[in-house]
């Protein structure tokens, strides 16, 4: 059972790594025929077909599954257009900065138009025509009639970053867009439906929670919150640093350990009272009545929590080995994670793409695996403590593979910071929060608030401690590090453990991919609606722009350019090159300096920190040749707009060319034309201020003369960019055109061999992406 449980899961993660999506039908009845020998004859030959039907049957069922969600999708033809709809908030509204997101359940829209029954709308504070005023306090569950503009799921795509495009299939989010002007109208107060019911209760205790302890005076609030209700976006950013470098992320929201604690608790003391009540404990077990109770509070806790991955595999295995200890049979807990495995990627097959899966599964395989060879009752303090530094060190080191691969870095003080934070956080903290959340009294969660406190203290200390990072290793030496830990945690005396430890190393010391001597990799990311690109060398790296401010709590630096750097083994930049002021380029400066090593910054902003860049600036690295071409120094003493002080920045690597314009308009064109009239060819071009009618003049064109030029500009962005009639005369000009809303993450290598330019998305396509 448990290979077969193992193959239809293997096959859903088959379907899920395809650049299109095939048609179900035909796996299916390949899975059903190599399912019939199976049922005939019991042999080692058939249980191998039986094994492939199982994963031919994955994948028809992912498929299936994937082909239904894909078919509820916006209209292309209704993008970008003004649509009426009434539905239902759906769940927790999230303030930021700029307004409110949320959730919404459409229930009815305007005649002829198609819209998806589930959409995230922003709800804005009208700082743009056409948007509507202060959004008012939702609360899940109201009823509302919008004007909306809609645009099909999108994200960024980019190596080492984050998939909001999966995000969001998962969700069911089939359309996102913003509230329009005309004015909204509230409709109902509630909607009395059960999934809206815990939403509103979910968003009564956060609401309780913020009234009690103010965020401005209690900082940990947000952290509360999660543990309460599962809201992880009510922590602070600065506190996720703290967490990821002592490996105490997995604590600060409800995880299976908390959803498993509460279940013993509840039915702990349900089973005590019941045993001191003659009339119930004649009529019924005390052991099944605390055994239904606490998994009935494992379901209540888990659907507080938001259904997330971890509490739903937790819920599973508890609901299993309930079933099977009301049955009277004994069945061994490797069975009871894998039929819980087996509800998981039935009720949602896109789980195994998030890391929480991965991590969930893995470090309960791993105490499970370690378990079994534990023999005999603890006796005494020590065998305690030495089995509680087992627990943490299987713990860690099932979980190395997949932090490598997806984070490319683990904390080297987890198992230390773990040792102290899971008692405290899942025996102190936690019920004390749940106890707050159904006794809304301020001292039981100014209680939760200073032991929490305390225990930060501890963890900011250790998160001083060194954290390992390295590149993101290839899948085959992520699944090497898989088995070297099945082989590391055999117990003591088993020969050979030190295999297990050979094949860690290629995971772990994974080569940084370096540009040969004289080439340049220069990478223009996808960061919407602006620019951040980085130029490597073989010894150096330069970041041309950081990229976007999005909001007051993210910007491209915190979600792109460092994901995406630490994703290649960079830490330290050598020259941090901020062409202009504009949010759009510059915005993700902030996060870049204060996540990585960086050794000078130029640009054209005035006090910033750094020199000024100015044409003339010459160097070279490993070959590469680099050039300022512009401001000219006398432009800092006019009063010009920012875009007349973008820095020009062009390379040349084996004889090739490519220029850098950032947001340059006309009169700057004409300047670059004027001081440089036989010198500016090059074979790639970064398109001036995203392609706007302001710039790309036919004379600048003619003279660049480039034959692929790149379009850093955001999907639908509200400028209308990049404009068709200057797209146009690079298409006159029989210049190659690659978007980062189209292409994703452009990546141009320029040496003696020439240059080729290479697409993320066409080259890593998943059958989600723009659909």
């Amino acid at each position: 059972m448990r290979l077969n449980i193992l193959a239809f899961a293997a096959g859903i993660l088959c379907l899920q790594l395809q650049p299109t999506l095939p048609g179900w039908e035909p796996w299916l009845a390949a899975g059903l025929l190599l399912a019939l020998p199976g049922l005939l004859w019991r042999n080692r030959p058939v249980r191998l077909l039986t094994l492939l039907a199982c994963a031919a049957i994955g994948i028809s069922w992912a498929g299936w599954r994937a082909e239904t969600r894909l078919a509820d999708q916006l209209g292309a033809e209704w993008e970008g257009r003004d649509i009426d709809v009434v539905g239902i908030v759906a769940g927790l509204p999230q303030a930021f900065a700029g307004g409110t997101r949320f959730a919404f359940d459409v229930s009815d829209v305007q005649a002829g138009a198609i819209v998806p029954g589930r959409i995230m709308l922003s709800w804005y504070r009208g700082r743009q025509a056409g948007e509507a005023d202060e959004p008012p306090a939702l609360r899940a569950g109201e009823r509302w009639r919008f004007t909306v503009r809609l645009k099909r799921p999108h994200g960024n795509a980019n190596p080492g970053v984050f998939d909001y495009e999966a995000w969001l299939l998962e969700r069911n989010i089939r359309a996102t867009g913003y509230i329009r002007a005309n004015p909204p109208q509230r409709l109902a107060g509630m909607v009395w439906s059960p999934g809206y019911v815990v939403e509103r209760f979910r968003q009564s205790v956060r609401d309780s929670f913020e009234r009690m302890l103010p965020e401005a005076a209690y900082p940990f609030t947000g952290v509360l919150v999660a543990l309460a209700v599962g809201d992880q976006k009510a922590v602070q950013g600065d506190l996720w640093t703290t967490f990821n470098r002592t490996g105490t992320t997995h604590l600060m929201s409800i995880s299976g350990l908390h959803v498993t604690m509460v279940a013993a608790m509840v039915g702990w003391l349900v089973s005590f009272g019941w045993r001191r009540l003659p009339a119930l404990a004649l009529r019924w077990p005390a052991q099944k009545a605390g055994l239904l109770a606490g998994c009935l509070a494992a379901l209540v806790y888990a659907l507080l929590a938001g259904f997330a991955v971890p509490a739903q595999r937790t819920l599973y295995m508890l609901m299993v080995a309930g079933l099977a200890m009301f049955s009277g049979r004994i069945v061994a807990a490797s069975r009871i994670l894998a039929l819980a495995l087996l509800v998981v990627v039935i009720i949602d097959p896109w789980a195994v793409l998030a890391a929480g899966f991965w991590l969930s599964f893995g470090a309960v395989g791993a105490l499970l695996y370690v378990g079994s060879a534990q023999i005999g009752e603890l006796r005494g303090w020590r065998d305690r403590l030495r089995s509680w530094g087992i627990v943490q060190w299987a713990a860690t080191l099932a979980s190395l593979p997949v932090l490598l691969l997806v984070f490319q870095q683990f904390s080297l003080v987890s198992p230390l910071a773990n040792a102290l934070a899971i008692p405290v956080v899942s025996f102190v903290v936690t019920p004390l929060a749940l106890l707050a959340a159904v006794i809304p009294w301020w001292p039981i969660l100014a209680l939760a608030h200073q032991v929490l406190a305390w225990l930060m203290v501890f963890l900011a200390w250790c998160a001083g401690w060194p954290v390992w990072a390295a590149p993101a290793p290839p899948v085959w030496a992520a699944a090497a590090a898989g088995l070297g830990v099945a082989i590391c945690l055999l117990p003591r005396g088993v020969p050979g453990r030190w295999l297990g430890g050979m094949l860690l190393v290629p995971a772990m010391f994974w080569p940084v991919d370096k540009p040969a001597t004289g080439e340049a990799w220069v990478s223009v990311l996808d960061v919407g609606q602006g620019l951040a690109s980085v130029v490597r060398t073989r010894e150096h790296t330069l970041i041309y722009d950081p990229g976007p401010l999005y909001s007051a709590e993210s910007d491209a630096g915190q979600r792109v350019v460092v994901p995406y750097l630490r994703a290649q083994g960079i830490s330290r930049i050598d020259t941090l090159m901020v062409t202009h002021s504009d949010t759009d380029h510059s915005g993700g400066a902030a996060s870049v300096l204060s996540a990585l090593s960086v050794e000078q910054v130029s640009s054209s902003i005035a006090g910033s920190q750094g020199g000024r860049c100015v044409a003339g600036q010459r160097w070279a690295w490993d070959g590469v040749g680099f050039e300022v071409m512009h401001p000219v120094v006398e432009a800092y003493a006019t009063d010009a707009k920012p875009n007349h002080l973008s820095c020009v920045l062009r390379i040349e690597a084996g004889g090739r060319r490519m220029l850098l314009t950032s947001d340059i308009e006309a009169a700057d064109e004409a300047a670059l034309l004027a001081r440089y009239p036989d010198s500016l060819g090059a074979e790639v071009a970064l398109v001036p201020h995203h392609a706007s009618k302001t710039s790309s003049t036919p004379a600048f064109l003619k003279a660049v003369g480039a034959e692929q030029v790149i379009v850093p500009v955001g999907y639908r962005n509200r400028f209308g960019h990049p404009k068709p009639e200057v797209l146009g005369r690079y298409e006159e000009r029989g210049a190659r055109i690659w978007r980062t809303d189209r292409d994703g993450a452009l990546r141009v290598v320029m040496g003696e061999k020439g240059v080729s330019v290479s697409a993320w998305r066409q080259e890593h396509r998943r059958y989600w992406h723009g659909r």
